[in-house]
Formats: structure tokens, sequence, C-alpha cells
């Protein structure tokens, strides 16, 4: 008999453990879902914009392309080993077209990843705005490089912000770039 209320007690612990540890699963699963959403991204080439619009499309948020007021050259070279990399080797944040992210709460921010770190109008949208208390949600496409340590990069100028961990696309993201968004999202809190 005291085997037998021993298993009955065993299986009553297991199915609470089971039933708090879903319920702890669906609170950080959707736990952004409630939340004022913006998808901000820079694209140069329109890598990044394909993926920030899938990320709009499945999050229901708003979406706004972040754009220097003097665009770079349609040239890869001249943008990319000129004024890119000047830009980031004496720390020049360019004057962008500014969005206030005072009404949201979660930020995606999209950028390519240029010379190992964000392109250099994304650093002037984190450094104009006010992120505090704001969750910051990463999103970085490259040629080859990877994503580098562009979401510690983007803590540093989002002072206050929540930095989660960040998505990373080479290029557009191929074939599977709707499951492997799907997945990080769910990750993230949608």
């Amino acid at each position: 008999m005291k085997k037998l209320l021993l298993i009955v007690f065993l299986i009553i612990i297991a199915g609470a453990g089971f039933a708090l540890a879903v319920s702890q699963s669906n609170q950080t699963q959707g736990e952004l879902m409630d939340k004022k959403i913006l998808v901000a991204y820079f694209s140069w080439s329109g890598n990044t914009k394909s993926i920030a619009q899938k990320i709009q499309a499945k999050t229901g948020g708003d979406i706004f392309e972040i754009t220097p007021v003097t665009p770079y050259p349609a040239d890869y070279n001249e943008t990319a080993y000129g004024v890119a990399k000047e830009q980031k080797d004496k720390g020049i944040h360019p004057p962008i077209n500014n969005k206030d992210v005072t009404p949201y709460d979660v930020v995606f921010v999209g950028t390519p990843a240029w010379w190992y770190t964000m392109a250099p109008p994304v650093m002037t949208f984190l450094a104009e705005n006010n992120f505090e208390g704001k969750t910051v949600i990463p999103f970085v496409t490259h040629g080859g490089g990877g994503g580098y340590t562009i979401d510690k990069d983007m803590a540093k100028l989002a002072k206050g912000a929540r930095v989660l961990s960040p998505f990373v696309a080479y290029g557009k993201g191929g074939a599977g770039v709707d499951n492997d968004l799907a997945e990080w999202l769910k990750k993230v809190g949608f």
C-alpha cells in the first residue's frame, strides 16, 4: 500500500511539474506579442530589407527604413571600401532620416554586417534614440562573415535596453529562411 501511495504521489508531483513547465513556456513564447513593435532596418543591397519585411509580416509591427541623409554610392566598391570603411574607421555616425522610437516597446533593428560591425546609419539610429526600458532584437545579414559581435555593439549604443540574441542570415537567408525566422522568433518571445 505504501508503494502504491508513493507511486501516486510521484505521479501527482510529476504532473504538477509538467503543468508548471508548460505554463512558463507559454509565458515566454508570445510574451512580446502584445507589445508595440517597430522593425527598423538599413539596407544597401536589399538583403536586410527582405528579412525586415518578413519579420514585419510575422509580427505585425510597424516598419521603418533607416536612410542616411546623404545616400551611399550605387557602386559596391565605392560604398564598402570607400565611404562605409572611412565612416567605420573614423567612428562617424552619418546623419539619418530618423524615427522616434518612444511609442514602441520592442524594436527589431536590422543591419548588414559591414567591417565587422553594424552599418554606420544603424549606429546613428541607436545613438540618437532613447531605448531605456525597451527590448531591442537585432537581425543581421552578411556576405560571408557572420554576425560578429553586432548584438553586443548594439547593446553599447542602445543604453538601458534589453538586447536579445540576433537573427543572422547569409544574404537573404536562403530557401529555409521562413522556417529559420519562425524558429528564432519563438526563441525571442513571439
